[in-house]
This record gives structure tokens, C-alpha cells and sequence, in this order.
């Protein structure tokens, strides 16, 4: 525990600068509670991981290509008992990366999802970004990549905290961390971040208003919104509400047309709400690798018919929403 909070101290340094300077000083009890071993029995395995990370120097470090890199001189021999510690974080969801020689195939093409939104949202440079449920940090590294000046993702998962330090301990950039937090443990009514991300999350929120409300509140007024969520096809005002699982997930709540999702957006106070993506989900873009041989999204389907999930639902398929807050009167 004491090593990861060490690891924190460069960002902290840097929030202390923010107008979040208040909640840099709660944030080392908040990582402590979050990254209890108590609770989390594999957090010591997981962190011998970092311990015994080689000290290579990285000679390249590029967050602008599908698969964050981080290069460096390293032999063929060394490259191989690196792909062996990595494993020792399986499963690897979000990604891909590129680590010294190592190829770091991940469940999801993630890159994927950035194209797709990296052109229609807000240019990033010189903004201050929250990412909510980011996983291992993939899209935040991309964020900071497009220019972004701070990146916050939360994550309340420690294996995804241990797998962000590992690229942390050689790409040395405190403007962005991981913490191991859900959207709840924020402080309230935050007003500070130009953009916030939610992607995946929302369907897995009982309350969809109060997420909303919660995304809205931690945004400065005229920021952006970048939602990404499962959908399904329809009009407004409908809604599919899982009777059990869907596509063996246990938590997910609710899943909207689009058309309903803006008009929820639209209750709780956003403006210039506009769609800028429908895409079904493909077992090219979610599916079993090397570094994730769990079941996925194929074992999720009906084998018979890929259109529909293994209960009957539609096929996931996601959308990609973007709306913004009022700017202040005067």
C-alpha cells in the first residue's frame, strides 16, 4: 500500500496547484480505503508486479497511435520474461499497448471507440479532463496524447490501478492518474472539468438520472459531455429494462434509444445535445486474447444468431452522445 500511495505523490503535487487543492489533501485517505489489501486479497501479488518491473529507460513514448507506446533497447530474451510479468496482471480489457517489444493484445480494441468519437468532441488541448470507469487508463494516456492538460480517471477496480502504474513507471507523466474511486466518492458539485467522459457505465448505474446529474455537476459551465452507453433501437421513450442478465452481465439497469437517452439529457439540463455515433458491438472489437482468455462477447451471444444475446436481447450495440452545460448568465 505504501509503494502505490508513493506513486501518487507527483500527481498530488500537481492538484495541490488546482483549484482542487481542498480534496488533493482527502485524496490519500480516499487511495488508502480504495486500495485496502483487506478487501482486495490479489493487490499484494499484483503490486510484486510493479516491484519487479525492469528499470529500462524508454526512448520512445507515443500516445497518439492505436496501441500506446512505450519503446525502448531492450533484447529478445528480455522482451519475453517481460510478456511473462505482464501476464501477472491477466485480464488485460482495455487497450492495446505496445511495451517494449511486448504487444499487449487486449479484450477490447478500444482504439476502436476512440476513432470514432476523437474528431466530433471539443478539441482537447489545454482542457481538464475527467474519465469515468477508465479501466487501466488506456483512453486517458490518448486524452493526454491529443493534448489534454490534466486527466483524471477513476476506476474503482485494483487491478486496473496496478496495470496504470505499470505504464506510469515508465511514461513518468503526473498530469495523469488513475484513482480508485467510483463517480460516488467525488467531491460534490465539482464545476471544474471541461470535459467528462463516461463510457460503459451508464447502464450499469441503478439511477441513470442521478449518474447524469452527477456527470453534469463535475463539469465547469460550457463543458462537454462525452457519453458512451448501450443502446438499443427504438423511438423516444423507449427502454429496455433486462428482465435478468444481459449479455451475461448480472448489473446492467437500463439501456435507451438514443432518442430517449437525449431526452434524458436534456431533462437534467444539457444543451447542444448531439449524436455522433451508433455502432453495434462485433466480436472483432470485444473478444478472447492471449492477454484475456475469460469468455467474451462471442460466448455472450446467441451462437445461432449474432444479432441477438444469449437470453434473446438485441445484440449490444453503443452510442456515442456528446451535449454540453450552460454557460453562466453575465
Amino acid at each position: 500500500m505504501t509503494d502505490l500511495l508513493q506513486r501518487y505523490q507527483p500527481f498530488l503535487q500537481q492538484l495541490a496547484a488546482t483549484d482542487l487543492q481542498e480534496w488533493s489533501t482527502e485524496l490519500p485517505q480516499q487511495i488508502a480505503q480504495g486500495l485496502d489489501p483487506k478487501r482486495y486479497g490479489d493487490l499484494p501479488r499484483w503490486q510484486k508486479v510493479l516491484a519487479q518491473l525492469p528499470g529500462w529507460q524508454a526512448t520512445t513514448i507515443d500516445l497518439n497511435q492505436a496501441a500506446v507506446s512505450v519503446l525502448g533497447d531492450n533484447t529478445a530474451a528480455q522482451q519475453r520474461e517481460f510478456a511473462e510479468l505482464l501476464k501477472g496482471l491477466h485480464p488485460w480489457r482495455k487497450g492495446p499497448f505496445h511495451l517494449f517489444g511486448v504487444d499487449i493484445d487486449t479484450e477490447w480494441r478500444s482504439d476502436w471507440k476512440w476513432d470514432r468519437l476523437k474528431d466530433r468532441i471539443s478539441p482537447l488541448p489545454g482542457r481538464k479532463v475527467l474519465d469515468i470507469g477508465c479501466g487501466s487508463g488506456y483512453h486517458c494516456w490518448r486524452m493526454r496524447g491529443a493534448g489534454a492538460e490534466l486527466v483524471i480517471g477513476i476506476d474503482p477496480t485494483p487491478l486496473f490501478i496496478v496495470q496504470f502504474f505499470l505504464l506510469q513507471h515508465y511514461i513518468q507523466d503526473p498530469a495523469v492518474t488513475v484513482l480508485p474511486m467510483g463517480i460516488e466518492h467525488l467531491p460534490a458539485k465539482l464545476q471544474f472539468f471541461d470535459t467528462v467522459f463516461s463510457m460503459g457505465v451508464l447502464y450499469h448505474r441503478r439511477s441513470p438520472f442521478d449518474h447524469l446529474i452527477e456527470l453534469r455537476d463535475c463539469l465547469r459551465p460550457g463543458g462537454e459531455l462525452v457519453l458512451e452507453t448501450l443502446i438499443i433501437d427504438g423511438d423516444e421513450g423507449q427502454v429496455l429494462v433486462p428482465e435478468g442478465r444481459y449479455a451475461r452481465m448480472g448489473n446492467v439497469w437500463f439501456l435507451p434509444s438514443s432518442a430517449t437517452l437525449m431526452q434524458w439529457l436534456k431533462k437534467v439540463g444539457f444543451i447542444d445535445i448531439t449524436l455522433v455515433d451508433e455502432t453495434i458491438t462485433t466480436i472483432e472489437e470485444q473478444r478472447r486474447t492471449d492477454w484475456m482468455n475469460f469468455y467474451s462477447l462471442e460466448q455472450f451471444l446467441d451462437p445461432n444468431d449474432h444479432s441477438k444475446t444469449i437470453e434473446g436481447y438485441p445484440a449490444p450495440k453503443r452510442a456515442i452522445i456528446t451535449a454540453k452545460t450552460a454557460q453562466k448568465n453575465g
